[in-house]
């Protein structure tokens, strides 16, 4: 696939926030920002600054450019390690780590998982290593979590990047669904809610046409 072709990695976690907010964001071009979105990008300056640093067993680098054509997706990863591992053969590989620096502390849904996994997996295509695990970072804790890339975890992800293929090219904008995490979204005053969507009865929480996703308390 050509990189113009190629969606976003961040458009997966929008996805799992609120179909909505991705559709706003990825096919309408909207974006705004608050105290939320603020201090994670101001979490994520250092992060952002490309460069590295080695060492005897571990080695850094910096916004490290992604891409998967399988998945359709692109990005960098805000931090990837490599460890150095020696294979059954006696040969030395260096083991990408992504590690995703998010603000607040770990959440219920698995947003932040989603779009950790999706790293790991454009990494796989990149450079045919295995990549099992990786770690994200909250500000808000200081500590990182670390995360497995579990055979559902990147079912998840195939499914997400799908559902966003679908919208992005369908240029569809989901009509909008009330819920608790509404008033933190920097988009509220675009979506509007109250005014173009209606609570969902069904249950508490759900993401329209998301039933793959728990609901997260915060904007990503």
């Amino acid at each position: 696939m050509e990189v113009d072709d190629l969606l976003p990695l961040s458009g997966l976690q929008h996805l799992i926030f609120c179909e909505r907010q991705f559709a706003l964001i990825h096919v309408e071009q909207l974006w705004a920002e608050n105290a939320l979105t603020i201090s994670g990008t101001q979490l994520h300056e250092r992060a952002d600054l490309p460069g590295g640093s080695l060492g005897a067993s571990v080695r850094t680098a910096r916004a490290l450019p992604l891409r998967s054509d399988r998945l359709g997706l692109s990005g960098k990863a805000d931090v990837v390690e490599f460890h150095r591992e020696t294979v059954d053969d006696g040969a030395v590989v260096w083991r990408p780590f992504p590690v995703e620096y998010k603000r607040g502390r770990p959440k219920i849904q698995a947003a932040d998982e989603v779009q950790l996994c999706a790293q790991a997996m454009c990494l796989e295509e990149m450079l045919a290593l295995d990549v099992p695990r990786g770690a994200l970072f909250y500000g808000e804790t200081r500590r990182r979590k670390p995360v497995d890339f579990s055979p559902t975890l990147r079912s998840r992800v195939e499914a997400a990047a799908l559902r966003c293929r679908e919208l992005f090219d369908a240029r569809v904008t989901p009509r909008a669904i009330r819920h608790k995490g509404c008033d933190r979204c920097s988009l509220l005053e675009a979506c509007l809610p109250d005014v173009t969507g209606e609570p969902d009865r069904s249950r508490p929480g759900p993401v329209a046409r998301a039933p793959y996703v728990e609901l997260p308390e915060d904007d990503p």
